[in-house]
């Protein structure tokens, strides 16, 4: 009998804890057959302003550029929150070998924005109707929870009013 061996293994995580009572760590870290990286993000509380960010990969085949430290270095004062998507980029850069660090640091940033959403997410009704009512209208009043998990991931029951919202507005139909 042949041993199941995985072709593939990827493991990604993302967490927060408070360092401070006016700061908290975003940590993600994703390792795979290719990759080994772990980016860190500091925040000041409550503007979330980046205070610092840190980041170490080791790549086999894709590399990021040899000044990553400089331009995660240009992300320090800019606020966790909206507009954060078209800020991240700009200031890392479009290169192949940044699309990595960018998603992590794009994930710290989501995390340090899903803990703070806890006290939210406790208020959910009890009942199955409601709590699904409840959380499938989170991503319409924070569009940065979409595809950012698997409950709200594109094609999910949670987002279907959301995407169904979205057709319609581009004019399309259901």
């Amino acid at each position: 009998m042949a041993a199941n061996i995985p072709l593939f293994s990827l493991q990604r995580t993302t967490w927060v804890e408070p360092l401070a009572a006016d700061r908290l760590l975003s940590v993600c870290r994703l390792r795979d057959e290719q990759t080994v990286a772990e980016v860190r993000l500091t925040a000041a509380l409550p503007g979330l302003e980046i205070l610092e960010l840190g980041a170490e990969f080791e790549f086999a085949r894709l590399r990021p550029p040899a000044d990553l430290k400089e331009r995660l270095a240009r992300l320090v004062g800019v606020r966790v929150g909206s507009g954060m998507l078209k800020i991240i980029p700009g200031l890392i850069g479009p290169e192949e070998g940044c699309r990595q660090p960018i998603y992590m640091v794009e994930e710290c940033c989501h995390g340090i924005i899903l803990s703070l959403t806890r006290k939210v997410l406790l208020a959910a009704p009890d009942d199955p109707e409601g709590r699904f009512t409840f959380y499938s209208g989170l991503v319409e009043k924070s569009i940065r929870l979409y595809d950012r998990c698997a409950a709200y991931a594109a094609g999910t029951p949670l987002v279907a009013a959301y995407e169904a919202g979205l057709r319609r507005s581009q004019g399309e139909s259901e």
